[in-house]
């Protein structure tokens, strides 16, 4: 394995930090959150048309870079640092990819060009809050409970013709805490096919201005992460690839794989700020005469959040080159963002628990992304399954696999407490 990085690599981090550094500071990550799509649409277009963001992993037959894992990973580290609200993780990581995967040939066309130029947002709806499962971040997600199956409740979807050969579909539900689901032009909408007890889940392309869906932006922890609530009445859908045989789980856990790859450069970057802006913070904040980070207290603090970091960067990076270990090195890059994020407000001392300071802004990304795509301890134990460390196959999970993951949880808190 080569870690050195590339020169188109490296330039495309130096580019990314020097345009964020002007454009996207904590005043305009505030103001870019009060807009009504969650984020600034000029330095999006901005982001698509000089450096193609948004199509940056996209083959070049469709209007992308043709780059890949590693390239992604480097630019959300630095969108990770400045907390950039963009569409760019529900579009370019979770949508693109499967389109591209389970699609037509004439959807790729279709879809994936727009995309990769940012006229073309996207974004995975997925029901019940759990895109963790779907992702097959903490869990197998063969069963298809999380998506309605077996229950009521998730999407379900009916064809619209007796015969089925209009190829149309209607799709009945809801899916909450959808990423830019209020603003995203398409909706890759997961749903229950052929009833409950033996369905399947499919994908369902679904566009913003279909009649009968409904989307409504909820208050989010992290508001740089914007949120929605879909709720579809008889909207009518387009199948995503030819058939209904199609390997969803399966994209949806390659899917996935890179998802926690680029989720974890976001939180190494988002914790090497954080850390940065703490260690500043200390060389000229004094008490008793003298810079509180010569205090030997601090330093240690600080060291030990560094040590964490690091870790996290490499496991990261090593990720970026294998993304069968994603899982992984998200679980540690979560944990390092919740160190750097909760030192940065106890360091900074009085101004650190204020509106006004960036802080907190760390600290709830940290916070959120756990609850999104965690928490640790899941992460781990779903990773400990899948390499056969319990005995059996990830299939065999289940109830106990859950069971486990708490049982090893409330260990920790234990241990913590």
């Amino acid at each position: 394995m080569d870690a050195t990085f590339t020169v188109e690599q490296d330039e495309i981090r130096r580019t990314l930090r020097d345009l964020l550094a002007k454009r996207s500071g904590p005043d305009e990550v505030k103001a870019a959150v009060r807009t009504t799509a969650g984020y600034d649409a000029g330095l999006w277009r901005q982001l698509a048309e000089q450096i193609g963001l948004p199509g940056l992993a996209l083959p070049a037959a469709y209007g992308g870079a043709g780059c890949g894992t590693v390239e992604l990973a480097v630019a959300c580290e630095e969108t990770g640092r400045a907390l950039l609200p963009s569409p760019l993780l529900a579009t370019a990581v979770l949508a693109a990819p499967l389109i591209a995967a389970l699609g037509t040939e004439a959807q790729r066309t279709a879809l994936l060009p727009p995309v990769a130029e940012g006229t073309l947002t996207a974004t995975l709806a997925v029901p019940g809050g759990g895109l963790a499962t779907a992702l097959a971040l903490t869990g197998a997600n063969t069963g298809g409970d999380w998506a309605g199956g077996g229950r009521s409740g998730g999407v379900q979807a009916r064809r619209t013709a007796a015969d089925g050969r209009d190829g149309a579909w209607a799709l009945y539900g809801e899916a909450a805490q959808v990423l830019d689901g209020h603003s995203a032009g398409l909706l890759l909408v997961a749903a229950r096919t052929g009833g409950y007890a033996r369905g399947r889940t499919s994908l369902f392309l679904v566009r913003a201005d279909s009649p009968g869906l409904v989307r409504v932006r909820q208050t989010a922890l992290d508001g740089t992460r914007p949120q929605a609530r879909i709720q579809l009445r008889e909207v009518k859908g387009e199948l995503l690839g030819a058939d209904e045989a199609a390997d969803v789980p399966g994209a949806l856990a390659e899917a996935g794989r890179t998802a926690a790859v680029v989720l974890a450069a976001e939180a190494v970057g988002a914790a090497s700020y954080a850390l940065e802006r703490t260690v500043d913070h200390v060389r000229t904040r004094e008490q008793f005469g003298r810079a509180i980070g010569s205090f030997q207290a601090v330093k240690h603090r600080l060291a030990d959040v560094y040590v964490q970091v690091q870790a996290a960067r490499s496991a990261a990076y090593y990720a970026a080159w294998d993304p069968a270990t994603g899982g992984l090195a998200l679980a540690q890059a979560l944990e390092a963002l919740r160190a750097a994020a909760g030192e940065a407000v106890q360091l900074h001392g009085g101004i650190g628990f204020t509106w006004e300071h960036d802080a907190h802004l760390y600290f709830k990304r940290a916070a959120a992304d756990e609850l999104l795509f965690g928490p640790v301890h899941r992460l781990r134990d779903r990773a400990a399954r899948v390499a056969g460390l319990f005995g059996g196959t990830e299939g065999d999970e289940g109830d106990e696999g859950d069971m486990a993951a708490e049982a090893a949880g409330a260990a920790g808190r234990e241990v913590t407490a």
